[in-house]
Protein backbone atom coordinates (compact mmCIF):
# COMPACT_ATOMS: atom_id res chain seq x y z
CA UNK A 1 0.00 0.00 0.00
CA UNK A 2 1.52 3.20 -0.68
CA UNK A 3 0.23 6.40 1.35
CA UNK A 4 0.43 10.04 0.07
CA UNK A 5 -0.63 12.69 2.94
CA UNK A 6 -0.49 15.97 2.02
CA UNK A 7 -1.33 19.02 3.91
CA UNK A 8 -3.98 22.16 2.71
CA UNK A 9 -2.96 25.37 4.88
CA UNK A 10 -1.41 22.81 7.25
CA UNK A 11 1.91 21.62 7.73
CA UNK A 12 2.28 17.65 7.91
CA UNK A 13 4.67 17.24 10.63
CA UNK A 14 5.70 13.51 10.94
CA UNK A 15 3.91 13.13 13.93
CA UNK A 16 0.69 13.53 11.92
CA UNK A 17 2.19 11.16 9.08
CA UNK A 18 2.51 8.67 11.79
CA UNK A 19 -0.55 8.85 12.86
CA UNK A 20 -2.34 8.85 9.98
CA UNK A 21 -0.38 5.50 8.96
CA UNK A 22 -1.36 3.95 12.13
CA UNK A 23 -5.00 4.32 11.76
CA UNK A 24 -5.11 3.18 8.27
CA UNK A 25 -3.20 0.02 9.12
CA UNK A 26 -6.51 -0.80 10.67
CA UNK A 27 -7.95 -0.92 6.57
CA UNK A 28 -5.30 -2.92 5.70
CA UNK A 29 -6.26 -5.61 7.82
CA UNK A 30 -9.76 -5.96 5.94
CA UNK A 31 -8.58 -5.63 2.61
CA UNK A 32 -5.62 -7.49 0.65
CA UNK A 33 -6.59 -5.22 -2.43
CA UNK A 34 -5.40 -1.43 -1.66
CA UNK A 35 -3.11 -0.45 -4.11
CA UNK A 36 -2.89 3.77 -3.01
CA UNK A 37 -4.27 5.58 -0.52
CA UNK A 38 -4.00 9.74 -0.71
CA UNK A 39 -5.10 11.87 2.15
CA UNK A 40 -5.58 15.07 2.35
CA UNK A 41 -5.34 17.41 5.75
CA UNK A 42 -6.82 20.62 5.52
CA UNK A 43 -7.70 23.77 8.41
CA UNK A 44 -10.13 25.70 7.65
CA UNK A 45 -10.90 28.57 10.32
CA UNK A 46 -12.49 26.73 12.94
CA UNK A 47 -12.36 23.25 11.26
CA UNK A 48 -10.00 20.77 10.33
CA UNK A 49 -10.83 18.07 7.73
CA UNK A 50 -9.32 14.94 6.96
CA UNK A 51 -10.42 13.22 3.51
CA UNK A 52 -9.09 10.14 1.63
CA UNK A 53 -9.22 8.70 -1.47
CA UNK A 54 -7.92 4.79 -1.32
CA UNK A 55 -7.84 2.75 -4.43
CA UNK A 56 -9.06 -0.83 -5.01
CA UNK A 57 -8.73 -3.86 -7.37
CA UNK A 58 -11.29 -2.35 -9.41
CA UNK A 59 -12.94 0.95 -7.62
CA UNK A 60 -12.49 4.05 -5.42
CA UNK A 61 -13.21 4.14 -1.67
CA UNK A 62 -13.83 7.71 -0.42
CA UNK A 63 -14.07 9.80 2.82
CA UNK A 64 -13.99 12.99 4.61
CA UNK A 65 -14.15 13.34 8.43
CA UNK A 66 -14.67 17.22 9.76
CA UNK A 67 -14.08 18.02 13.25
CA UNK A 68 -12.79 20.58 15.81
CA UNK A 69 -9.23 18.89 16.20
CA UNK A 70 -7.35 17.11 13.38
CA UNK A 71 -6.71 13.95 15.52
CA UNK A 72 -10.26 13.42 15.82
CA UNK A 73 -10.95 14.06 12.49
CA UNK A 74 -8.38 11.52 11.10
CA UNK A 75 -10.27 8.78 14.26
CA UNK A 76 -13.40 9.93 12.56
CA UNK A 77 -11.73 9.51 9.08
CA UNK A 78 -10.66 5.90 9.76
CA UNK A 79 -13.70 4.46 11.13
CA UNK A 80 -15.84 5.57 7.95
CA UNK A 81 -13.11 4.25 5.46
CA UNK A 82 -13.05 1.25 7.07
CA UNK A 83 -16.56 0.56 7.28
CA UNK A 84 -16.75 0.94 3.40
CA UNK A 85 -13.81 -0.63 2.53
CA UNK A 86 -15.59 -3.34 4.56
CA UNK A 87 -18.68 -2.87 2.56
CA UNK A 88 -16.95 -3.30 -0.66
CA UNK A 89 -15.25 -6.27 0.55
CA UNK A 90 -18.74 -7.89 1.35
CA UNK A 91 -20.13 -6.87 -2.18
CA UNK A 92 -17.25 -8.31 -3.80
CA UNK A 93 -17.93 -12.42 -2.24
CA UNK A 94 -20.45 -14.30 -3.89
CA UNK A 95 -22.91 -15.17 -0.45
CA UNK A 96 -24.47 -18.28 -2.62
CA UNK A 97 -21.70 -20.41 -3.60
CA UNK A 98 -21.76 -22.10 -0.63
CA UNK A 99 -25.89 -22.66 -0.64
CA UNK A 100 -26.42 -26.26 -1.20
CA UNK A 101 -29.86 -26.97 -3.11
CA UNK A 102 -32.64 -28.22 -1.11
CA UNK A 103 -34.43 -31.37 -2.38
CA UNK A 104 -37.90 -31.80 -1.76
CA UNK A 105 -38.82 -34.83 -0.51
CA UNK A 106 -40.99 -37.09 -2.51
Amino acid sequence: MQLNVTGHHVDVTTSMKGYVEKKLDRIVRHSDHIIDVHCILTVEKLRHKAEAKVLLNGAMVYADAVDMDMYAAIDALADKLDRRVKKHKEKLADHHALEVQKVRPS
